[in-house]
C-alpha cells in the first residue's frame, strides 16, 4: 500500500532536473563574475576553485562536463543567498545609472534655477554647503553666457556625487 505521505515529499524526475539546470546556470552567471565580486561570496573551496578553473577551459566538451561538475556542487550547498547577491550585483548598474541621471538633473537644475533648486537640494542633502553650490551655479552660468568650458559645470556634478556617496 501507498503512504501519502511519501506523495507530499515526492519530487519528480522533470522537477529535479529543472532544479539542477537552474543550479548550473547559477554555477555558470558565478564563472562571469569579476575576480573580487566572486571573492565576496562565501562560497565551499572546492565550487571555488571550479569556477576558478572554469575560466581556464577552452574546449567546448570539456567546459559543458566541467559545468555540469560546477552544477553537482551547487546542489550540495543552499544557493539562495548566492542568489540574492547575485541579484545585487545584477542591479548596481541599474541603481548606479538611476543616481547619475538624477545627479545629472539636479546639476542642470542648479544651473537653470538657482536658488529654488538649491534649496530642494538641501532638503534632501541637508550637509551640503548652500554657498559653495551658489558659487558654483554662478560660475557655470557665466562659463554658459561666454562660451567657455564647463568647469563648474563637471564641478556641480562631481560635488553632488561626492555629496550623495556620504
Amino acid at each position: 500500500m501507498h503512504d501519502l505521505d511519501d506523495d507530499e515529499d515526492f519530487i519528480s524526475k522533470t522537477q529535479r532536473k529543472k532544479e539542477c539546470d537552474a543550479l548550473q546556470k547559477l554555477g555558470e552567471e558565478l564563472a562571469t563574475l569579476k575576480d573580487h565580486e566572486l571573492d565576496s561570496f562565501n562560497l565551499p573551496d572546492a565550487l571555488y576553485a571550479a569556477i576558478k578553473e572554469t575560466r581556464k577551459i577552452r574546449q567546448h566538451g570539456a567546459l559543458k562536463r566541467h559545468r555540469q561538475y560546477i552544477g553537482r556542487l551547487m546542489r550540495d550547498i543552499d544557493a539562495e543567498p548566492i542568489e540574492q547577491q547575485l541579484q545585487k550585483i545584477r542591479h548596481k548598474d541599474d541603481l548606479n545609472n538611476a543616481l547619475f541621471k538624477k545627479l545629472e538633473k539636479w546639476r542642470d537644475q542648479i544651473i537653470n534655477d538657482g536658488d529654488a533648486a538649491i534649496n530642494e537640494i538641501m532638503e534632501e542633502i541637508p550637509h551640503a554647503d548652500r554657498q559653495y553650490l551658489r558659487q558654483l551655479s554662478r560660475n557655470a552660468q557665466k562659463e554658459k553666457q561666454q562660451n567657455k568650458p564647463p568647469v563648474a559645470f563637471r564641478q556641480i556634478f562631481k560635488y553632488l556625487r561626492d555629496l550623495s556617496e556620504n
